[in-house]
C-alpha cells in the first residue's frame, strides 16, 4: 500500500506538472473579470487580449469571461491560484485575507490620495506586495485604477463618524472592512457584490461603500441615495496570472505579457477617469445627494484600533505599513 501510495503521488505530481506546462503553452487561456460590458476594466482586459495576441504573434491568446460568468470573485481567485483559470482581474480587497502583504492596502486611509497610491505601487513597497502575491499563486502583471471608495446609504448624509453608528453596512469579505465599520459604531454585513442591490432595496442593509462607477453601474444609487465622499479606501485592482503558468514562460514571453498588461492598464486608467466623471454626473441627475466631508480627522482617529489589531496579528508587516505612510 505504501508503494502504491508513492506511485499514485508521483503520477499526480507528474500530471500536475504536465497540466501547468500545457496551460503555459496553450493556444488560449481563460481570463476572469467581474465587471460588465463597457466598464473600463472590461474594455481594458479585451485590449490586453488583443495586444497579447498581436505582440506574441498569436502564440499567447486569452478568451475573456466578463461579468463574473465563471464564478464569484473569491471563487475566481482560488481558480487562478490553482491554475484552473490563468488570468484574472481582482480587487486587492478580497485578496487581502489570502496575501498579508496585499492586505496592507486595505487599511483605511493608508493612502493620501490616488496619486499617492501609484507612487507607492511603483516603488519598493509595490515590489514587496508583488513578491507576497507571487508566493500565494498570483503574479501581478499591472495595476488597474479602482478610484476611492466612499459610503452610501438610504438613510442620511454621513458627515462625521457618529453618523455611521447603527447603520448596517455591506462590506467585502475582509476582516479589516468589518473592523472599520465596527470602529465607527456601525454593523458590518459581509456579502457578495451581486446581492447588494436587493439587500439595499429590501432594507437587509442600510448602505454600502464603493466608488462612483460601481455605485452607478449597479443601480445602487436608485435605492441608496446618499453618497458621502469619505474616500476611506483607495484599493487598486490587479491584472494577474497564475504563478506556475507565468514561471513556465520564457523570459521573452514574460516580457511580452507584461508589456501588453501595462499598456492595457494605461488605457484602463484613462477610461476610469472619464467614467468617474460620467458616473458622478449620472447619479446626481438621478437624484442622489452627494456630500463632501471637509474634516476626515475623526474618521482617521477612529481607525487606530484597526491598525493596532492588524499590526499585532502581522508584526512583520510594520515596515511595509510605515514605508507606505512615509512615501511622499
Amino acid at each position: 500500500m505504501r508503494f502504491m501510495s508513492k506511485v499514485t503521488l508521483a503520477i499526480a505530481a507528474t500530471a500536475l506538472l504536465i497540466g501547468f506546462s500545457f496551460s503555459a503553452q496553450a493556444k488560449e487561456w481563460r481570463g476572469w473579470n467581474i465587471h460588465v460590458a463597457g466598464y473600463p476594466n472590461t474594455v481594458a482586459m479585451d485590449k490586453f487580449a488583443e495586444l497579447l495576441k498581436e505582440k506574441s504573434g498569436g502564440k499567447m491568446t486569452v478568451k475573456m469571461y466578463h461579468a463574473g460568468t465563471l464564478g464569484s470573485q473569491p471563487d475566481a481567485i482560488e481558480q487562478v491560484r490553482a491554475g484552473a483559470l490563468e488570468i484574472g482581474n481582482f480587487n486587492l480587497g478580497p485578496l487581502g485575507p489570502i496575501v498579508p502583504e496585499a492586505n496592507v492596502v486595505s487599511l483605511p486611509f493608508i493612502f493620501k490620495d490616488v496619486d499617492h497610491m501609484w507612487r507607492v505601487l511603483d516603488g519598493k513597497a509595490g515590489d514587496m506586495i508583488n513578491e507576497g502575491m507571487s508566493k500565494y499563486g498570483i503574479v501581478p502583471l499591472a495595476w488597474y485604477d479602482a478610484g476611492a471608495r466612499s459610503f452610501y446609504n438610504s438613510k442620511k448624509a454621513i458627515m462625521k463618524p457618529e453618523d455611521v453608528t447603527g447603520l448596517k453596512v455591506r462590506v467585502m469579505n475582509n476582516d479589516l472592512y468589518s473592523g472599520m465599520i465596527a470602529a465607527l459604531g456601525g454593523n458590518p454585513s459581509p456579502m457578495a457584490f451581486a446581492e447588494v442591490y436587493q439587500s439595499l432595496k429590501t432594507g437587509v442593509v442600510d448602505g454600502a461603500e464603493n466608488n462612483y462607477p460601481s455605485y452607478e453601474s449597479t443601480g445602487h444609487f436608485e435605492v441608496a441615495g446618499f453618497y458621502s465622499n469619505s474616500q476611506h479606501l483607495i484599493i487598486p485592482e490587479t491584472l494577474c496570472i497564475n504563478t506556475d503558468v507565468y514561471n513556465a514562460l520564457s523570459p521573452e514571453d514574460q516580457k511580452i505579457l507584461k508589456e501588453a498588461a501595462v499598456e492595457s492598464a494605461m488605457l484602463q486608467r484613462q477610461l476610469w477617469k472619464e467614467r468617474e466623471k460620467a458616473s458622478k454626473m449620472k447619479v446626481e441627475a438621478g437624484g442622489s445627494t452627494i456630500n463632501e466631508i471637509p474634516d476626515k480627522s475623526g474618521f482617521q482617529a477612529a481607525m487606530k484600533p484597526v491598525y493596532e489589531k492588524f499590526l499585532a496579528d502581522n508584526p512583520n508587516l510594520k515596515p511595509l505599513v510605515e514605508m507606505i505612510q512615509n512615501t511622499p
